[in-house]
């Protein structure tokens, strides 16, 4: 029985939004509840550089963004919590899209002042598609923002969600002096110290009582029970069932940087959030109950400790117990492979784990076998599909600026390509590299973790390419194929797997190539095969 427990107590949740809407800083009080860390922004080795817990990277501190996914795990009442803390910048939306296929929920952070951003958009997208149960979470209470009602109205409108609040701030910005939490009946008074672990709170049996009064004065117990009227007549009550099955999210309103309505957040999301739910294969649904262990990968990271040059997958634990020493089948290779050190993470600290449960996200040590999308199983042939891969929108050319560092150079390149982060293609025409990313802030973050992690410093060319396409010919010995090679040889290059690809200059050419030849198909994504 004890595996069915360990599966009923793991929570595996994504949390998302819009740059800057305070999401690192909600993870790191996340993990202060869970006893994880001491003091928020604690990088301990070197207190003048405070950074949050998640964001490892050098770059990220630099910043002050997410460009990774980071993995988190903490214990809260007995509950065990794994949180991948994603960027929110669009240029790194890919990593995202990638995360949200190893999470079973996900925490949607929207800033009280902005309300929903375009970026906000999608992702709650993704979500829908995927019916990933959400909860909000409205943050900056504590600054002048959008009225409440006002903030989740759009929420409805513009993420098409149907939203029911569990906790009501009691004003806002100057004015702000707590939160009512609908969800367990009690007011929690707002003291505006960040450092102050948990903050007074109050139960409340029956909101007109005149307690309520003197705790936050007449005016702001008068507009409480109006707005607690308002929201009992508008929205739907709380069903489980609903928000389990992704048509209906509640909301909670906090302030994650004073660490207020946190707790509510994270003691309410304990109680309802799924636990690891099954998933589609091409070949079955797979539950997480089933004895026999099969996992994917969803995530690669080069350099996790620059000082071991070591390369990370990141593994999504679907059914069965993931045990150390064991051997596994990795289907795309079709080799058994034992991995003597998994990983269990906190940030960048790790720690070597013996057994690991549905739910959970594992680090194992990686020479080059691993693709993002890859599964293992005990021996059954299973392949997870729903890993979304783009067709990169900048184009440039690579160059090495340190002819003495080339072999640096190439190591790099080729790491850093495999976590997905961008692609890499080579002309075969000269040889030469071209770099192909979603968004332009990518080639900021390949140049500095080249020079940073590997010693190689790189310079870019802009090159005017349209888009990268899949060449697909339906036989690759007709005169047409062989025409097409010719004809277009300068615009031809391989990718990292060694498939051709057809780097159109114009959406016009590229219309004319397929009028020309039409017996060769062009794709707009690679699928990981």
């Amino acid at each position: 029985m004890k595996f069915i427990e360990e599966i009923n107590r793991r929570r595996t949740f994504g949390i998302i939004s819009h740059p800057d809407a305070g999401k690192t800083t909600l993870t790191e009080k996340l993990l202060l509840f869970g006893g994880a860390i001491q003091e928020a922004g604690a990088v301990k080795s070197n207190k003048i550089k405070k950074g949050a817990t998640s964001d490892f990277m050098e770059i990220e501190r630099q910043r002050g963004i997410s460009v990774a996914t980071s993995v988190l795990a903490f214990e809260y009442n007995g509950i065990k919590i794994n949180i991948l803390d994603t960027p929110g910048h669009k240029d790194f939306a890919e990593d995202t899209y990638r995360t949200l296929t190893a999470v079973d929920s996900v925490i949607v952070v929207i800033d009280v002042a902005k309300g929903v951003e375009e970026q906000t958009e999608k992702l709650v997208e993704v979500c829908r598609m995927r019916n990933i149960p959400m909860i909000v979470f409205i943050n900056k209470l504590d600054r002048e923002g959008k009225d409440a009602f006002e903030l989740l109205d759009e929420i409805e409108q513009k993420l098409k969600l149907k939203v029911i609040p569990l906790s009501f701030p009691i004003g806002m910005g100057y004015e702000f002096k707590g939160i009512y939490n609908i969800w367990e009946q009690n007011i929690n008074l707002f003291s505006g110290d960040n450092r102050k672990n948990i903050e007074e709170t109050i139960e409340i049996s029956d909101i007109n009582s005149p307690e309520v009064n003197s705790l936050i004065g007449d005016k702001s117990a008068e507009t409480l029970r109006e707005e607690l009227e308002l929201v009992e007549g508008i929205y739907p009550s709380f069903d489980r069932e609903e928000y389990l099955n992704g048509n209906l999210q509640p909301v909670f309103f906090g302030s994650a940087l004073n660490n207020f309505g946190v707790r509510e957040l994270l003691d309410c999301f304990v109680d309802i959030a799924p636990k690891p739910r099954a998933k589609n294969s091409e070949e079955r649904l797979v539950k997480p109950d089933e004895k026999q262990f099969t996992g994917f990968v969803f995530k690669i990271h080069a350099n996790m400790d620059p000082k071991h040059r070591d390369r990370l997958a990141f593994i999504k634990i679907v059914s069965g117990e993931f045990k150390r020493n064991t051997p596994y089948l990795h289907v795309r290779n079709n080799k058994k492979m034992k991995f003597s050190s998994p990983n269990a993470f906190f940030a960048e600290k790790k720690e070597i784990v013996d057994v690991s449960y549905p739910g959970d996200i594992v680090g194992l040590h990686d020479t080059g076998n691993f693709k993002i999308g890859d599964t293992l199983t005990e021996g059954e042939i299973i392949n997870y599909k729903g890993i979304p891969s783009f067709s990169p929108e900048h184009f440039r050319y690579i160059n090495n600026a340190d002819p003495l560092k080339s072999k640096q150079l190439y190591k790099g390149i080729d790491q850093l390509m495999d976590e997905g982060v961008a692609q890499l293609f080579t002309l075969e025409l000269n040889g030469r590299k071209v770099i192909g990313t979603v968004g332009a802030l990518q080639y900021e973050v390949i140049q500095y973790r080249l020079e940073h992690e590997y010693g190689a410093k790189c310079t870019y060319e802009n090159l005017n390419v349209y888009k990268a396409c899949w060449v697909d010919p339906e036989d690759p010995k007709n005169d047409e194929y062989k025409d097409f090679l010719r004809v277009k040889q300068r615009f031809l290059a391989k990718d990292k797997q060694g498939q051709l690809v057809f780097l159109a200059d114009s959406a016009f050419s590229l219309q004319m190539t397929e009028q020309k030849y039409p017996s060769i198909k062009f794709h707009y994504v690679s699928e990981f095969k």
